[in-house]
This record gives C-alpha cells, structure tokens and sequence, in this order.
C-alpha cells in the first residue's frame, strides 16, 4: 500500500486564508504541499515539478483559471488525478456534473468538491485518488 509520504500536492486558491487551512491539514497527513495563489504562479511551478495531485479552485483571476490549469496538467502530466474544489455552485447556482463522459471530458477534473470541504471527506477523496 502506498503511503503519503514523499507525495507532492499541489494547491492552488487565491483565498490565502484556505490555501493556509488546507495546506496545514494536508502537512498534518505527511503530504508534501507546494501552493500557488493564481493560474499564473501555478504554470510557473508545473514548470519545474510534477505533483502527485493537485487540487485547484475555479475561480481566481479568471472565471475558468481552474479548467486552463486542469488542462494543462493533463496535458503535461496524463496521470496526475485533479481535485476541483470550488464554492461556483453555492456564488452562481452553475452546477458541474462528472458523472458524464462529456463533463468529464470537458472539465478534466477527477473530482468536483463544494466548498466548504470537510476534511474527512478532502482526505478520503485524496486517498482514493492516490490508492493509499
């Protein structure tokens, strides 16, 4: 079984205040944790590593700055499984459905999650993703 150790996760929000919770929770699972505040700081970090999975916000300088970065993720890295956790649904009503080939081929997320995630769930959803 895998373990969680020497696993890079990359988390990317522009809200410093969940990029810090976050990060603290996923440091507390022995995790790796490289971040980024905005698309832009994200492509320049995926320049030099590959993470082992990454969880991304939806909306930061752009409404889709987290489809672009999935995309180029999958694009650089095929492998690496993708969590999009946004608070989209709750701030617009739009609803994002990957239970369909066509959402999943549009979005190239593995997971969609609402914010606010509780950590039980972030952690079992990170350890399915990583088969640990």
């Amino acid at each position: 079984m895998e373990t969680t150790k020497n696993k890079i996760i990359l988390l990317v929000d522009d809200d410093a205040d969940y990029l810090f919770q976050i990060k603290t929770f996923l440091l507390s699972m022995g995790f790796a944790v490289v971040t980024a505040g905005s698309q832009r700081e994200a492509e320049h970090i995926l320049e030099r590593i590959k993470p082992d999975l990454a969880i991304l916000d939806l909306m930061m300088e752009r409404h889709d700055a987290g489809f672009t970065l999935c995309n180029l993720i999958k694009t650089l890295y095929p492998g690496v499984p993708i969590i999009m956790a946004s608070a989209v649904t709750s701030e617009t009503g739009l609803m994002f459905d990957l239970t369909t080939q066509e959402g999943k081929e549009w979005m190239q997320a593995d997971i969609f999650l609402d914010k606010s995630i509780r950590h039980d769930q972030l952690q079992r959803e990170i350890f399915k993703l990583l088969k640990i």
